[in-house]
C-alpha cells in the first residue's frame, strides 16, 4: 500500500512528495492552427521539451528520492489496477464527452492498463493508426488538477474544455488509487465537479477553479484568485464547504486582471522563503487592476488594495518582495511573461525557476540568494560533492527553451501532496 499521508499546509515547507508529468507525445502533434485551442501560445520541439523536463524532475529526484517523484501516468496506471467500476464509469464520461461512438467503450476496455493510460493520455491508437482524441498538453501543469488544503484535496474544475480530460483523469485517479483511498473513505476529497454540490449560481455564473489560483500559505490561510481561469462564484462554493469541513479559518480571494499574462495568481507571485515572496511589482505592491477579499469562519471580512498590503497585515510584517525583472521596465513585463514569478519551493529558501530571467536573478542576488544551475547542481550532486539538504537561500535555474514556451513554470509543474509541517 503507497503512503497515503497527504498533507500541505505550506507553500514553502519541505517538499515530501509531488506529482509531475513528462511532456506526451501529444504534444508533438499540436498544429500551429490548434495551438490557440489548446491553450499553447506556439508549437514546441518535444525531444527537447522533455529534455528540459527530464533536468527539472532530476532536480526533484535528488531532495525527494526517485520513488517521492510521483509521474501521472504511472497513477493513472495503478488506478486502472484497482479493478473496480470506476475504470468503466470513467471511459463512459470521455466518450461520450469526445462525442465516440459507444463501440469504443468496449475497444478501451479490452486495452491493458499500460496501453490504456497512453491512450487516454496522448489521445493516440497505435494499434489502430487511429487519434481518438485531442492531446492534453497542459497535462504537464500539475498544479491545476488537484490542491492538496491541510490534510483534504481538492479537485478542480477547468475553466478552459482543452482541459476536460485532464479532469476526468485527475477525479478517476484522486478515486481509485490507493493514495487517495483513506482521504475518500474519510470524506476528504472535495470534487468540484460535482454538480449537484457545486452547482451554478443564480445568475448562471458557472464554477471554474485552477490550482494555479490556489495557495495554501499556513493552515489557516487559503489564498484563491479570482482570474481568467477562477470564477468568484467557484470561491465562494469552495469557501463555504472549506468552512464546513473546518478546514482552513480564512478564504483569501485575490482578485487580479482578466488577462492571460496573469491568467493564474502563481503568474505574478510565489513564497519561496519565511519572509520572501517573488512578485510582479504593478499588481501585488501597487494594486494595478486588483485588491484583496477575506472571508473569515469567523464571519468578520478584511479588505485590502494591494497583496503586499494583506501580506503584510495578515501573514508576516516582514515580508519582503523580490521584484520579477528587479522591477524595472520592460524587463519586469519581459520576464514576468516568462514565469520569472512562478517558482516551487523545495524548502525555505531553496526553490527552481527557468534559466532565461537574468534581471529577476540580479534581484535573488540582491537579496543574498546564491544562482546554481541545474547541470552544476545535478554533476556535484552525482559526484557527491553537494548534499541538497545543506543548500540554503539557493535559486536552481533550469533549461527553459521549450518548456517556457508552454507558459508555465516549476510551480505549474508540480502538485505537491506532502510538504513538512513548519
Amino acid at each position: 500500500m503507497p503512503n497515503s499521508n497527504v498533507h500541505v499546509s505550506s507553500e514553502i515547507g519541505p517538499l515530501r512528495r509531488v506529482i509531475v508529468h513528462r511532456p506526451d507525445e501529444g504534444i508533438a502533434r499540436i498544429s500551429p492552427k490548434e495551438a490557440e485551442e489548446l491553450l499553447f501560445d506556439d508549437i514546441v520541439y518535444l525531444p527537447q521539451m522533455q529534455a528540459e523536463h527530464d533536468v527539472f524532475t532530476d532536480v526533484l529526484k535528488a531532495f525527494l528520492g526517485d520513488e517521492q517523484v510521483l509521474e501521472t501516468r504511472n497513477l493513472l496506471v495503478e488506478a486502472l489496477q484497482s479493478g473496480d467500476d470506476s475504470r468503466k464509469e470513467m471511459l463512459h464520461l470521455i466518450v461520450d464527452y469526445e462525442e465516440l461512438p459507444t463501440s469504443y467503450e468496449d475497444m478501451l476496455l479490452d486495452l491493458d492498463d499500460e496501453r490504456l493510460a497512453e491512450v487516454l493520455i496522448s489521445g493516440y491508437f497505435a494499434e489502430k493508426d487511429h487519434v481518438l482524441f485531442d492531446p492534453i498538453p497542459n497535462f504537464i501543469f500539475t498544479r491545476d488538477i488537484a490542491v492538496t488544503v491541510n490534510d483534504h484535496v481538492v479537485v478542480t474544475k477547468a475553466a478552459k474544455e482543452a482541459r476536460f480530460r485532464e479532469n476526468f483523469l485527475t477525479r478517476f485517479i484522486c478515486w481509485a488509487h490507493p493514495i487517495f483511498s483513506e482521504l475518500r473513505e474519510q470524506g476528504k476529497v472535495i470534487n468540484m465537479n460535482k454538480v449537484n454540490e457545486f452547482p451554478p449560481s443564480r445568475r448562471g455564473e458557472m464554477i471554474s477553479i485552477e490550482g494555479g489560483d490556489m495557495m495554501i500559505i499556513n493552515e489557516n490561510y487559503l489564498l484563491i484568485g479570482c482570474s481568467e481561469r477562477t470564477t468568484a462564484h467557484a470561491i465562494r462554493s469552495l469557501r463555504d464547504v472549506l468552512f464546513e469541513k473546518n478546514v482552513v479559518q480564512n478564504v483569501v480571494q485575490i482578485n487580479i486582471p482578466n488577462d492571460r499574462s496573469y491568467m493564474h495568481i502563481d503568474t505574478i507571485f510565489t513564497q519561496i522563503h519565511h519572509n520572501h515572496i517573488v512578485a510582479f511589482k504593478p499588481i501585488v505592491l501597487d494594486g494595478l487592476g486588483s485588491n484583496v477579499e477575506v472571508f473569515r469562519q469567523s464571519g468578520k471580512p478584511g479588505f485590502y488594495h494591494s497583496i503586499q498590503e494583506f501580506m503584510r497585515a495578515e501573514i508576516n510584517p516582514a515580508m519582503r518582495f523580490i521584484l520579477s525583472g528587479n522591477g524595472e521596465s520592460p524587463y519586469q513585463e519581459r520576464e514576468q511573461w516568462t514565469d520569472g514569478c512562478n517558482l516551487v519551493a523545495i524548502k525555505p529558501g531553496v526553490a527552481i525557476t527557468y534559466d532565461r530571467n537574468v534581471k529577476t536573478e540580479e534581484a535573488f542576488q540582491a537579496a543574498g540568494y546564491s544562482i546554481l544551475h541545474a547541470y552544476d547542481f545535478l554533476r556535484a550532486f552525482k559526484e557527491g560533492k553537494i548534499n541538497p539538504h545543506h543548500l540554503e537561500n539557493t535559486i536552481i535555474t533550469i533549461p527553459s527553451n521549450e518548456l517556457s514556451r508552454a507558459r508555465g513554470g516549476s510551480h505549474c509543474m508540480t502538485c505537491p501532496i506532502e510538504r513538512e509541517r513548519i
